[in-house]
């Protein structure tokens, strides 16, 4: 089993998402990062809710796609603003990112 080291990222999509399905509010969604094309990125998104997903339930989502953290790998959280394109105010958000390997005998 190859065992590159990836890159994961979790955010908060505060106007919804359209792929890979619509939802009408707030959503979270991790995705792994990989080269080619964004979209081609394996991608979870949790149900419809400003809550931010526990770290169990981050390993779960990592684990329906093929992946787990790298050992001693940890989330990291940092700030950002919404892109001023959004239609509401600017507003502060969070993402995370960890490190994440492919599980053994996973699709990755």
């Amino acid at each position: 089993m190859n065992r590159r080291v990836l890159r994961a990222q979790i955010t908060l999509r505060c106007c919804g998402t359209t792929a890979p399905e619509r939802t009408a509010g707030p959503c979270w969604q991790l995705f792994v990062v990989m080269t080619g094309s964004v979209s081609d990125w394996p991608v979870f998104t949790w149900p419809t809710s400003p809550q931010a997903p526990t770290v169990e339930e981050r390993a779960e989502a990592l684990a329906s796609l093929g992946f787990t953290l790298a050992e001693d790998a940890e989330w990291e959280w940092c700030e950002d603003t919404t892109p001023e394109y959004h239609p509401h105010p600017l507003r502060v958000v969070l993402m995370a990112a960890a490190q994440i390997r492919p599980l053994d005998g996973g699709a990755a």
